[in-house]
């Protein structure tokens, strides 16, 4: 089960990883920095999640939902059948 602790420390790994800091995540996301920080601590307990869409999408990612036992989506599968590919 992915716990809204697991998804903060998601958000800081895609922040760090596209070598963003709070301030400037939270410019392109349209946020506060406080949200950021909120976010990536859970600082109140929960998470809105149209901001972290937001937060995401400004870091280079997008969320998408998997089934447990998965690591393709959907659209993955049919990527590939568009493209072909046997996997």
């Amino acid at each position: 089960m992915t716990t809204l602790a697991d998804i903060a420390d998601m958000l800081r790994e895609a922040r760090k990883e596209a070598g963003l800091s709070q301030q400037a995540l939270a410019k392109r996301a349209g946020v506060s920095r406080t949200t950021v920080a909120r976010m990536e601590t859970v600082a109140m307990g929960d998470m809105s999640v149209s901001a972290l869409v937001r937060l995401l999408e400004s870091a280079g990612y997008g969320l998408k939902l998997i089934k447990h036992g998965h690591i393709r989506t959907i659209e993955d599968i049919l990527a590939e059948q568009r493209r072909g590919d046997d996997t």
